[in-house]
């Protein structure tokens, strides 16, 4: 491996690690740290005198900061060590945008005061849209990695069958991820304080909407995962020996995830649980996406050559 591959697959890890933060930012209601104001901190560059909050939100801007420096670097050495028409020149480009994107996301819940104890419906679009865009950056910056590595360019022509199923599997991912978000975001904003009691509250009418949307999540990621389990050995059998590693990944990290959620639903969703929660998600986004680009760029096997008895 390269050292600009081992690169790639590090700045992947780093803004893994980047995400799971955010989440401890929201998770401890620490997304009002630095105020109203972006990208200053309470109206200055270094805040003074910062309560634990300001110091939480503060330290995951410093480190979202250097995720954008990450792949602008990763950016300009692929452009450097990559011929034109390369397709990790195309991923270095694409995790740069969605990274852009990703920090007017998140000054947009800043500036909009969509932080703290905001319990909109537009803070849980919001949650939704970050969540959504966090996901694609991880993709362009896996698959990026992944032909740093050696892998092969997509080719989607005449793998219409394939290409149904990843995308059907990164849609079901995606909803699932979308709905634990907002499940996520519940569990902040409205703590209960048994089991029963949350049970109460997701069943009753006159609960937040937030609260009575947790309910979908776990049904959602169930199905998802049941589909990733049973589904994940054809898309390896397609992949062939880029496929055989992911397509072992796949339903390990889809069983452990719907063991976490079991876990997390008894405990009462503690901030810890909910940060591996997090992290087991992104592992399982990663590992399908892999698993779906060795499955599309696999050579196709020739049709066996059909006997023909000439006849004179």
């Amino acid at each position: 491996m390269t050292r600009l591959a081992r690169y790639a697959w590090t700045v992947l890890a780093y803004n893994v690690a980047v995400i799971v933060w955010g989440a401890y930012v929201r998770a401890t209601g620490s997304g009002a740290g630095c105020g109203s104001h972006w990208p200053l901190c309470n109206g200055v560059i270094v805040p003074h005198g910062a309560t634990m909050k300001t110091l939480i939100e503060y330290s995951h801007r410093l480190t979202s900061g250097l995720a954008l420096v990450s792949v602008v670097v990763l950016l300009a050495w692929t452009w450097r060590a990559r011929r034109p028409g390369d397709p990790a020149r195309t991923g270095a480009v694409l995790s740069v945008v969605f990274m852009l994107s990703e920090a007017a996301v998140g000054a947009g819940l800043v500036l909009f005061e969509l932080v703290a104890d905001n319990a909109s419906a537009a803070r849980a679009m919001f949650m939704a849209v970050h969540l959504l865009n966090t996901f694609v950056l991880l993709a362009c910056i896996s698959l990026t990695a992944w032909w740093l590595s050696g892998g092969r360019a997509l080719a989607l022509r005449g793998r219409r069958g394939t290409t149904a199923i990843v995308l059907l599997g990164c849609a079901g991912i995606l909803l699932a991820s979308t709905s634990g978000a907002v499940a996520a975001l519940g569990d902040t904003l409205f703590p209960q304080g048994s089991l029963a009691a949350a049970f109460r509250a997701d069943l009753s009418p006159t609960s937040h909407l937030l609260i009575r949307l947790r309910v979908l999540h776990p049904m959602i990621a169930a199905a998802v995962a049941l589909a990733l389990i049973f589904g994940a050995a054809r898309l390896g059998r397609l992949g062939g020996a880029a496929g055989r590693v992911p397509a072992r990944v796949v339903p390990l990290v889809a069983a452990i995830q719907m063991a976490l959620g079991v876990v997390n639903v008894l405990l009462l969703a503690p901030v810890w649980l909910q940060l591996v929660h997090l992290f087991v998600a992104d592992a399982v986004w990663i590992a399908f996406v892999l698993l779906g680009a060795a499955a599309l760029s696999a050579p196709v096997m020739p049709a066996s050559p059909v006997a023909v008895t000439e006849t004179r």
